[in-house]
């Protein structure tokens, strides 16, 4: 029983869902100016299971893929531990209800509350990670561009979930989070280059190594850099930045564009294991950053 348990965990790709409700957390914790617990329970939930789902549908259709690579041929679906029906029913009902819990959040649970905008973007991001992102990785390197947008939309939808409205101020987040995806995903498609090409995953871009995928990986790390303290220098309405955070940003994306640069001068393993770590560490560093100086740090200056 437990073991059975443990196969649909693995289904949910546990450490990644909770990764992607961190950034959704971020974004409410930065957005919100009056904090609700229920709200903030009902997003870590909602978007847990809706993260889980889509994880669960991608390893439904790479299922022959994933059973190619090393990383991934211990997975529940190629190792025939989970029916492939079983495995769809499962996404399908965690995800719907993932979509619920977040239609809950600034709609009373009402019945129209079920297209509000929390649950729309999960959706959305739901179907884009799915039925785009996951077919075209076989087909070309543009699932890249494609995958970065589910992956910025949680910590949008975040702060929808906490101000039920949009504006320029979580166009930043969305857009540091969108670029930063660039370098991370290279440098792991880098690192796995051959596993990916042998499972047939078409993730490098120039179709190898080389100047071009690092060169696109800097000159987007620079972007995210440069977009990452706007705040700072502009008024946006629910969003500043104090003198300290704007320091302690700014220098972890120089640290970051730092080592996006060195895998262009480089061009090596090596370099590309030391962006992909420096990407684990500065996505949730600045989110940190930016929800303590709304909290913390300003309270002090």
């Amino acid at each position: 029983m437990f073991n059975h348990l443990k196969y649909y965990g693995q289904l949910l790709k546990f450490r990644l869902s909770c990764t992607v409700v961190f950034s959704a957390m971020a974004g409410y914790l930065i957005g919100v100016t009056s904090f609700n617990l229920q709200e903030f329970i009902l997003l870590a939930l909602g978007g847990f299971l809706v993260t889980g789902s889509a994880n669960g549908f991608n390893q439904c259709l790479e299922q022959e893929h994933d059973g190619l690579m090393e990383r991934t041929r211990l997975r529940p679906l190629p190792q025939k531990r989970i029916s492939s029906i079983n495995a769809v029913l499962f996404s399908f009902v965690i995800g719907v209800l993932g979509l619920y819990l977040l239609s809950l959040i600034k709609s009373h649970g009402s019945f129209y509350g079920f297209l509000s905008k929390s649950s729309a973007f999960g959706l959305l991001s739901l179907m884009i990670y799915v039925l785009s992102y996951t077919p075209l990785k076989r087909m070309s390197t543009v699932s890249i561009f494609i995958g970065a947008i589910p992956g910025a939309i949680p910590v949008l939808l975040g702060w929808v979930a906490a101000t039920d409205d949009f504006g320029l101020a979580v166009g930043v987040l969305f857009a540091i989070q969108f670029l930063w995806q660039f370098p991370h995903f290279i440098s792991i498609s880098w690192i796995r280059d051959e596993e990916y090409k042998k499972a047939g995953f078409k993730m490098m871009y120039g179709g190898k190594k080389g100047i071009y995928p690092a060169l696109l990986a800097f000159i987007t790390s620079i972007f995210m850099t440069i977009v990452s303290v706007l705040p700072f220098f502009f008024n946006m309405d629910g969003i500043n930045l104090s003198f300290p955070s704007f320091i302690m940003i700014l220098l972890i994306g120089l640290w970051f564009t730092y080592n996006s640069y060195k895998l262009l001068q480089q061009v090596n393993d090596s370099s590309a294991k030391k962006l992909m770590l420096s990407s684990l560490i500065y996505l949730p560093f600045m989110q940190i950053v930016y929800v303590l100086d709304k909290w913390v740090i300003t309270y002090f200056l």
